[in-house]
């Protein structure tokens, strides 16, 4: 990957940038010269898809299929202190356990469609579901998988990968590096490189790869009982975010507020938006594992530049108090899958919520 420049990610901010900051927030408000100035940066860099009906149809043939539910929330609802909370349920769908699924599955069906995956051998990085996608849909399709992992993801996680046939290598300390190993191991051996972020001179796969995201967004629109007031999504590289966002401005226009939420620990959007460029951060080890990059995917920057309202950053007590709250009240999942929720606890009365507010999160990922 490709480095952008070094993100001032300091919670100290101007007016001109126009952020809340407390001691339980950090709220960066998107404004016209903002998101000007970071599309300026990304003119060779294309808008995400909105077309969800070309994935929708394609992911109805494999065997595991199946709109995963919206549940209303109310218990929830009233804990956030809002009218209505609806909960995007993304933790069995197809069997592997995360939105990922849709993903890189997807790419690897439009090239078997294609006649192109048969064979081949698909190199990535993964810090968690992202790998197992790639893993399912070479098995599916009759190729090779090979998934670089860095030395802080679990053993377990990597037993995973090997059970649906990929071969896994360990690469690195951090994601980034494990990222970087792909990409060479890519360049050397003639693989294809299959990752869900994107830079400069690669671009095809990955915006490929989040239109297959579009399809959970276009079934939440179609279960809503009435579209929201507000959207928290979590956020690692953005693609999540950005194809969600994307798809709601078509069905919603510009109704819903919609907040991006990321580890304090891992701001890229947020410090990219801040900085008007695509920034490269750095901070610890998020134990939101699944959003811990340093880096954003630059399709999804330029999608959030365009799509979202805010940037939003929550601490690991933040992102733990939210994954707990959701548990106890029958909706296990990890720090990384209940982030959404994690944001819209944290910023309590602020962001225009109300007592009349209805909310969409999505809990992304299964409990580990």
């Amino acid at each position: 990957m490709v480095g952008l420049g070094a993100a001032d990610v300091g919670l100290g901010v101007t007016d001109a940038v126009m952020c809340c900051h407390s001691a339980a927030m950090n709220v960066l408000h998107k404004t016209p010269d903002l998101a000007d100035a970071v599309l300026a940066t990304l003119a060779e860099i294309p808008f995400p898809s909105v077309d969800a009906d070309r994935p929708s149809i394609l992911l109805t043939r494999c065997p595991a299929a199946g709109v995963t539910p919206l549940h209303d929330a109310p218990a929830l609802a009233k804990v956030a202190g809002v009218g209505q909370l609806n909960i995007k349920d993304e933790r069995a769908r197809m069997g592997l356990g995360s939105f990922k699924a849709l993903g890189a599955a997807y790419v690897i069906a439009r090239d078997a469609e294609d006649g192109n995956a048969k064979g081949r051998t698909y190199v990535t990085a993964s810090a968690g579901n992202h790998g197992l996608s790639v893993a399912a849909g070479a098995q599916a399709f009759g190729a090779r998988a090979v998934v670089y992992l860095a030395d802080t993801v679990p053993e377990g996680f990597a037993d995973r990968l090997r059970s649906f046939g990929a071969e896994v290598v360990r690469h690195g300390a951090i994601y980034e590096e494990a990222m970087s190993g792909a990409a060479q191991a890519a360049t050397d051996n003639d693989w294809a490189l299959l990752s869900d972020s994107s830079w400069p001179g690669y671009l095809d796969r990955p915006y490929t790869l989040m239109e297959g995201y579009l399809v959970l967004m276009q079934e939440a629109v179609a279960q809503m009982p009435a579209p929201p007031t507000h959207i928290f999504l979590q956020a690692g590289v953005g693609g999540l975010a950005t194809a969600c966002a994307a798809y709601a401005r078509v069905a919603w226009g510009d109704a819903p507020r919609i907040i991006v939420v990321e580890p304090e620990v891992a701001p890229a959007l947020y410090a990219s938006v801040k900085a008007g460029s695509a920034q490269v951060t750095e901070g610890p080890e998020s134990a939101m594992g699944r959003l811990d990059c340093k880096e954003p995917s630059l399709i999804a920057l330029k999608g959030l530049a365009r799509d979202a309202d805010d940037f939003m950053l929550i601490s690991e007590d933040e992102g733990a108090a939210g994954s707990a709250v959701c548990a106890d009240a029958g909706y296990p999942t990890t720090p990384s899958g209940a982030a959404g929720f994690s944001g819209l606890l944290a910023a309590g009365t602020a962001l225009g919520l109300t007592n009349d507010s209805r909310v969409l999160i999505i809990l992304s990922e299964q409990a580990s």
